[in-house]
């Protein structure tokens, strides 16, 4: 079997030494030797982290699409992915200054390019449909975009040493960031636009990345803001399972509660007055009494005649 391993093509072997490095691609692959757990963990840490990067470009698309195709950010709080944001910015910036592995924090690059991206749709939609045209939200969308731009900016030329209190800072942004959008998510009872896919997403990758960093970096900001992110996304996630087909509040003042529309007072006393019953015509019969005839002209005879 290891004649086998031994004489892969090169393009196999340079991409395994790529992600594991030479000694560990040589123990398990080409020894084939199972035993060597210092290079499992670190090959099933690579394998993560590789996973979780290529999971991280896709994994807030599904949250834009549902923006894009509602034309709506009912539901979600721009406080929330504006300070969540800057954490995965922050996160950025520390850790490819501090050169850790690609693989570690690279899903960092393109949650912090997605969230931009809903950000200033947040911020260019409307909460809610409005039946009156609303005023064009193009200067706050390009003032929103000139801030990121000179945000990113910043992190770049900031000095190394200056980036240590902003990691260390990113823990109560990630506080911050979640905790708007689950009192949000409580008040309404609704989860809105919220993508289930991509807060279940963010708890698997939270979990994998503690993983990584305890096995590759071995910083304890980086892990404590991992550790603090999935336990505030495991909120979201319970909010989720709880609030599953329950819509707030709509436009027209009607509450959708799973299959279950709630009118208006107003509403429902219309839909009273309509089918209140009509009242029925009696079917009974009516005696119809003729007055007496002079005697003179009926003898002296007083009649009556039933009419059905």
């Amino acid at each position: 079997m290891t004649a086998i391993t031994r004489n892969l093509p090169w393009f196999v072997k340079d991409l395994g030494v790529a992600i594991v490095g030479q000694h560990c691609y040589s123990s398990l692959v080409e020894n084939l030797d199972l035993g060597d757990v210092a290079c499992l963990k670190y090959s099933l840490s690579k394998g993560l982290g590789v996973g979780i990067v290529l999971g991280g470009s896709i994994m807030k698309v599904p949250q834009l699409l549902l923006i894009v195709s509602a034309r709506s950010a009912r539901g979600i709080s721009l406080i929330a992915y504006v300070l969540e944001t800057l954490a995965y910015a922050i996160t950025l910036a520390y850790s490819y200054r501090n050169e850790f592995p690609f693989s570690t924090y690279g899903e960092n690059l393109f949650l912090t390019l997605q969230n931009a991206v809903i950000t200033l749709l947040i911020i260019h939609y409307p909460a809610t449909r409005q039946l009156t045209r609303a005023p064009s939200s193009a200067p706050r969308v390009a003032s929103a975009a000139l801030a990121m731009v000179l945000c990113a900016a910043a992190f770049v030329f900031l000095p190394k040493s200056a980036l240590t209190p902003l990691q260390l800072a990113t823990l109560p942004l990630s506080l911050f960031s979640k905790f708007p959008q689950i009192r949000q998510n409580y008040r309404s009872k609704s989860t809105g636009q919220l993508s289930a896919f991509a807060v279940i997403a963010q708890i698997g990758g939270c979990l994998a990345r503690l993983f990584t960093t305890a096995t590759e970096v071995g910083d304890p900001l980086v892990s404590a803001g991992f550790a603090l992110a999935l336990a505030l996304n495991c909120i979201l996630g319970a909010q989720m399972w709880i609030y599953w087909g329950q819509e707030e509040k709509d436009d027209y003042g009607k509450v959708s509660i799973g299959l279950t529309t709630l009118n208006t007072p107003a509403e429902e006393k219309q839909r009273q007055w309509s089918s209140a019953p009509t009242p029925a015509i009696s079917s009974a019969k009516v005696e119809v009494v003729v007055p007496p005839q002079s005697p003179r002209a009926s003898g002296g005879r007083k009649w009556a005649r039933k009419v059905d």
